[in-house]
This record gives structure tokens, C-alpha cells and sequence, in this order.
């Protein structure tokens, strides 16, 4: 027992040391710690709502528990299973689409000699991450209008009818995969061209002694040296395919789509915020948690059973 306990004490004491040795790295990441804790963690405490009848005047604990039946409620209502499947709808063919494009993306950045021109694209690629949907709905609506748009105006010079594409409930679900595309492609891709950077160039220089030209180095050499990579950032994008981008879809939908655009971001916040049903939408979120959090650890199990990469 003495020789246990003084094992503990010696890595306690080892602990200790290391800690102060390296205090300044733990300062560095204290901001990233109390971030998580007071924005992540912390709220997690108001969950109860979901259970609870929530009442202001009352608060989280005097309110009236209910268990699951905010739960039930949600799943006997047929507006949140249309409301769920075109959540489920948008975020895979953004996935089907939207994944591969910052990667072709970089793989054709990765091959462009010219430094200047190389650098400009990247930049201007760049520079949509960095401007709010709100400023991106207003420049769509404007863009996008059937009577004002220059696209309309093109379609109407060229003797074809105006597309409401907005408003029409077969064009609105394309056209926000499309810009999401246009507004994340250039940032999505520099993770792929990190990786590509840290490629050992012998591999290239063996290659192309070997005769390869440049497609087939990117099909032997970079794609595979990548796929780990790729594989991780694909686990995460199938674990939040029920986390909808509520602020590009708050922004450019409106009633006339709410058939195919209403997704469970939206459905929240309107039954939430506008509707002040606080339980009902706490019930939401937690459902739109727990699907994210399956469909993250089924996406990182596959992953590894038919290939060597995954999360852990």
C-alpha cells in the first residue's frame, strides 16, 4: 500500500513539474479552455428545458418537469417530419457536392505554376468566408431578382423566361448548394492544401523519372497522400449533416419555399424565438444534437473498418 501511494505522490509531483515547466503553452491555450467552458459546457445546464414546462416567471428548476413529452409532441407533428427531411435533403446534396469541391479546388490550385496568379485566386477565393449571409442575402436577392437581376435580365435578352430562384420551390434547394459552394470553397480548401504542401517532393521527383505526368502524380501521389485528411473532414461533415447552415437558409428563404427550405434551424427559431415555445425548441435542438452525435460516431466507425483512418 505505501509503495502505491508513493507512486501516486511521485506522479502527482511529476505532474506538478511538467506543469510548471511548461506553463507558458497552458497559458496559451487558457483562452481556448474557458472558451469552451463558458460557451459550450456551461449552457448545457438550460437542456432541463426540454424536459421542463418552461415559464419565465418561474424559472429552469420551478418549472413543471414533463419529461418526454415535448419529445412526443415534436414527433406527432407533420410539419417536423417534412421539416426534417429537408434538413436531411439540403445537407447531403451540399455533402454530395459540396465536400468534393474544395478538394478538386485545391488539387487544381496545387498544380498552377505561376506564384502571382496562384496567390490571386487563393485570395479572391478567400474573401466570401468573410462576408456575413446577411450581407450575402441582401447581395442574392438583388442578384437573383426575376425583374432586377442581371441573370434574369441575361435569361430574357437570350429569349428564355425569368427564374425565380428565391422563390420557386424547384430552384431554391440548387441554389443553396450553390452559392454555399461559392462562399466556402475557397476557405474549405486550405486545409487540403496544407497537406498537399507537407507531401515529401522525392516522391514527385521518383515519378516523374518513372514517366508520370501531372495526372497521374495527383492520382498516385497527392490524392493518396491527402486521404487521411480527407477522411477526417469527411467524418465531420456526415456528423453534422443535421446541423444546417441556419444562416444562409435564414437569409435567403421565404414563405413561398418553406416547403422544401424550412430546416430544422429555422423550425427552431420559430417556434423558439417568434413562437416563445422555449421548451419545444430546446426539445428540437437537443434531437438535432443527439442525430449529429450518431451520425458522427457511425461515420467514424465506417471509416475505419474499410479504411485505416478515423477521429481515433
Amino acid at each position: 500500500m505505501k509503495l502505491v501511494n508513493a507512486g501516486l505522490h511521485h506522479k502527482k509531483k511529476g505532474l506538478l513539474a511538467d506543469c510548471i515547466k511548461h506553463r507558458n503553452l497552458l497559458f496559451m491555450i487558457l483562452p481556448g479552455i474557458l472558451f469552451f467552458l463558458i460557451f459550450k459546457y456551461a449552457p448545457m445546464y438550460g437542456i432541463q428545458i426540454a424536459f421542463r414546462d418552461f415559464k419565465f416567471n418561474k424559472g429552469i428548476t420551478g418549472s413543471t418537469w414533463v419529461g418526454l413529452q415535448h419529445f412526443y409532441d415534436l414527433f406527432a407533428r407533420p410539419s417536423f417530419k417534412e421539416v426534417f427531411v429537408n434538413t436531411l435533403q439540403i445537407s447531403t446534396l451540399k455533402l454530395i457536392f459540396g465536400f468534393p469541391a474544395p478538394i478538386i479546388f485545391a488539387l487544381l490550385l496545387n498544380e498552377l505554376r505561376l506564384v502571382k496568379f496562384k496567390k490571386a485566386v487563393q485570395t479572391i477565393s478567400y474573401l466570401p468566408h468573410f462576408v456575413s449571409w446577411v450581407i450575402l442575402g441582401g447581395l442574392f436577392l438583388q442578384l437573383l431578382s426575376p425583374t432586377t437581376g442581371p441573370l434574369n435580365i441575361l435569361l430574357k435578352e437570350l429569349g428564355m423566361k425569368p427564374i425565380y430562384f428565391l422563390g420557386d420551390n424547384g430552384w431554391f434547394v440548387s441554389t443553396l448548394v450553390v452559392t454555399s459552394i461559392w462562399k466556402s470553397i475557397g476557405w474549405s480548401s486550405i486545409v487540403y492544401l496544407a497537406a498537399i504542401a507537407g507531401t515529401n517532393s522525392e516522391l514527385y521527383e521518383a515519378g516523374s523519372l518513372d514517366g508520370c505526368n501531372r495526372f497521374q502524380l495527383a492520382r498516385y501521389i497527392t490524392i493518396p497522400a491527402i486521404m487521411p485528411i480527407v477522411t477526417i473532414m469527411f467524418i465531420f461533415a456526415v456528423g453534422g449533416i443535421v446541423a444546417d447552415d441556419f444562416d444562409q437558409i435564414f437569409n435567403l428563404y421565404s414563405p413561398a419555399v418553406y416547403k422544401v427550405g424550412d430546416v430544422l434551424g429555422t423550425y427552431t427559431y420559430r417556434n423558439g424565438i417568434e413562437g416563445m415555445d422555449y421548451s419545444f425548441a430546446t426539445a428540437v435542438g437537443l434531437f438535432t444534437n443527439i442525430v449529429s452525435l450518431i451520425m458522427f460516431f457511425a461515420a467514424n466507425y465506417f471509416a475505419k473498418k474499410f479504411s485505416e483512418y478515423g477521429i481515433w
